[in-house]
Formats: structure tokens, sequence, C-alpha cells
């Protein structure tokens, strides 16, 4: 079970049915509108899905003509003029369209489908009850529906998720900050959203798992086909205990563009993303940039100034993303209104609770050797008389001792006393 997460794994088959079925992938049926670019009001349902079930085996995701194609045309017109092969949608060359349309001819929705079933996964359609209304926010290059492998429900969860993404040759302070980030966001019933990745992703996603949290993985291929291999196992973790999603049909194989094109998913799915490592040129960066074109919150982990794995981090906080150290920090921009962290403060020396006079003739006493009380009260800027009270105060309080005419700090004042202090 995870820890305070909404929706969890029992309010997952009322939303999604059978898993890999049509009806269980529709959820309630709702009919298509205008907006989602379902088609005309007296298409069946099960028409409309096929055709975007279809359409995930043409289309490569984040295709922005497609998506214009859509919702202008509706699925299952925009599915028709592709398996027919006619004259070309406008926007594309006649090259583009007859590479659409050769693909086209390939794809079997039905049998997409029944491989998805065979496989625990389930297709989420736009408009649906499991579908999360803000991935809507990407306009045009909205994903036609998504592959889902687990049990809960992918509206509920996205509702209160984070993404934590980094780079995949992370050092060990970023691996660290990573697991710690994504155990801390868990225990508070937050989400953590990542790519399945090695490095950072890897890190949040067995921090939250650790913490007995919540993660959903976010995959560029097939949500049957585990990438990287290496994560394997950690990815079928995360689909017995949480969500693996993707836009790709299954056996669909990652590529450099679609890793590109799955992390705005990742944007708009959260309420924020935070980068831990990246360096200039990281996809990290652009998930972190498609959360900021979104309106997300936007948050960086400072590393050294020398690592070049925190450069990238380091320009996202001189923009316009806020620095984070930790998970309290995280809710306080993402959370609800009042989810404050604690006060911050440095650590209580037994000095702090001397009154200010007694501090002021405690730091008058040389850091080595003995001081009369006429010296101590000259750089205490008080009266002698005075200096000898307090000076008879503090050796009662165990911080000095008298030396012969003079007066010394004891011991154990000079090493928490004095190492209490910053050496600037």
């Amino acid at each position: 079970m995870t820890r305070g997460v909404p929706g969890g794994s029992g309010a997952t088959r009322g939303a999604s049915g059978d898993a890999g079925g049509t009806r269980g992938a529709l959820g309630d049926g709702a009919p298509g509108d205008a907006v989602s670019g379902d088609g005309a009001p007296g298409e069946a349902a099960d028409d409309r899905l096929l055709a975007r079930v279809f359409l995930t085996r043409v289309v490569e995701p984040g295709d922005e003509t497609c998506g214009r194609w859509v919702r202008e045309r509706g699925v299952g017109e925009v599915a028709r003029r592709l398996r027919e092969g006619g004259p070309a949608l406008p926007g594309v060359s006649g090259k583009r369209w007859a590479g659409l349309c050769a693909r086209a001819s390939g794809a079997d929705p039905r049998q997409d489908l029944a491989v998805a079933r065979a496989c625990g996964v389930r297709f989420v359609a736009p408009g649906t009850t499991e579908w999360p209304a803000q991935l809507d926010d990407l306009g045009d290059a909205r994903p036609l529906g998504l592959w889902v492998r687990g049990g809960p429900s992918l509206r509920m969860w996205a509702l209160r998720s984070v993404a934590v993404v980094g780079a995949r040759a992370c050092t060990e302070y970023g691996a660290h900050m990573a697991a710690t980030l994504a155990a801390g966001l868990a225990e508070r019933g937050w989400v953590v959203v990542s790519g399945g990745a090695y490095g950072i992703d890897g890190a949040a996603h067995r921090g939250a798992l650790g913490a007995g949290g919540a993660t959903a993985a976010v995959l560029a291929c097939g949500v049957d086909r585990p990438y990287p291999p290496g994560h394997a196992g950690l990815i079928h973790r995360i689909a017995e205990q949480g969500l693996v999603v993707g836009e790709l049909p299954p056996g669909d194989h990652p590529t450099p563009s679609r890793f590109i094109m799955r992390n705005r998913v990742i944007a708009a799915l959260t309420r924020g993303t935070v980068v831990v490592e990246a360096a200039y040129r990281s996809g990290a960066l652009v998930t972190a940039r498609a959360a900021q074109r979104l309106g997300r919150h936007t948050m960086g982990v400072p590393g050294p100034a020398t690592s070049a794995l925190s450069a990238g981090v380091h320009e996202l906080l001189r923009g316009d993303a806020v620095l984070v150290g930790d998970a309290a920090e995280i809710v306080e921009l993402v959370g609800d209104m009042g989810e404050l962290p604690p006060e911050r403060r440095g650590p209580v020396l037994p000095t702090d609770l001397l009154e200010p006079g007694a501090r002021q003739v405690l730091a008058g006493l040389p850091a080595r050797g003995a001081a009369t009380a006429g010296e101590v009260a000259r750089r205490a800027q008080t009266s002698q008389d005075d200096a000898v009270a307090r000076l008879y105060e503090l050796r009662a309080l165990g911080y000095v001792e008298r030396h012969g005419d003079g007066w010394k700090l004891t011991r154990q004042t000079m090493i928490s006393v004095r190492g209490g202090r910053s050496p600037c």
C-alpha cells in the first residue's frame, strides 16, 4: 500500500475497468467533443478508441500537425484518410504523407489492444475518466492517448505529483539528493514522477519505493518493453507498486527524439519539476523548460560551482527556477496553502541562553591566557564592578575560572564556545 496517496490501488479498477480492453480504456464511455477531437457525435465510442490507438502506431509523439488534424477533423476522419492513402492533409509534404500512409498500412489497433491486455496494460484516452486534464495544456502536442501499466488511477495520482529528473551519469551527491528528496515527498503523500533512466531518475524511483510511497515512470517506448534493459527489474517493481506510462504502443522502441518528446509529458503531468543534476546539454533541462512554458513550478538543487553536472541547474537557478534543498521546500511551492517548511535556524549554543551583559563580558576574555577584571571591563565596554559581578556569575555556570589575579575561559568553554564561532 502507498502511504497517503490519492486514488490508491483500490480506486483503480473502477476508473479503468478491464486492463487493456476497449470498454475499460474508454472509462465511462463519455462522448467526444470538439476540444478532444474525438470525431462526430454519432461515431461509436469503440471506433474512436480504435482510431486513437491506430494513430499512436502511425504518428510520432508530440506531432503538432497531427494534433491539429485531430482537433479540426476528429480522430476518425484522420485515421480514415491515413488508411485510404488519398490526397495529403494540409501541413505536410507529399513525401511525409507517403511515409505516414506506409506506416498506417501496417497498423492493427485491435492487435495492439490484445497485446496490451495480455500484458496488463490499458489505453487511456483524452476525455475519459482516468485522463489527467492537465495534459490538455499541451494543446496540439497533447498525447493521442497514454498506455498505462499498473493499478492506480493515473488521473488521481497526477493531481498530487512532482517530477524529479536529472543526469544519467550523475554523481554520488546527485543520487543521494534525488533519493532523499523522493523519499521525503513520498512520506508526505506525493507521487514521484521520473523517466525510469539510469542516474537521477532511477535514484528518485528507488527513494520513493524505499519509503513505501508512490512513483510513476514515463517511458519513451512501449510500456511492455522496459528501457533501459538494466532497469527492467526496477520498472517491473514500479509497475507492481505504482504506474508505468507511455505514449507508444506495445513493442515500440525508444529513439533520441522520443526521449525529448517524452519529457513534455513528464512536465505537463506534474505540478512541478525538480532538476537535481544536469549539464548544459541535458534532457532534464528540456523537461524543466517545458514545465516553465506550461506555467508549472521549476526547481533546482544546487551543486558545487566547479561541477559540470550542476552547471545546467545553476543556469536554471539564475533564471526563474527556485532553489530547493529538501522535500519540505518542494512541497511549500507545489502544495496547498499553509504547507510551509519548518523555520530554518542554526544550532543553539549554551552561550545563546546567557543575558546580553554576560555574553558581552564572556566575549571580553581572551581566547588563550588570563586577563584582569579591568582588562575584561575595557574590552566589554562596561564598568569594572559590573565585569567582576558577571565573571563570578559565569564562574558559577562553568564558563570561566579564576587564575591568580586574572580570569580565563575554562577548557570546555574554549572548545564549545570558540569552536561554535565562525572563523571569518
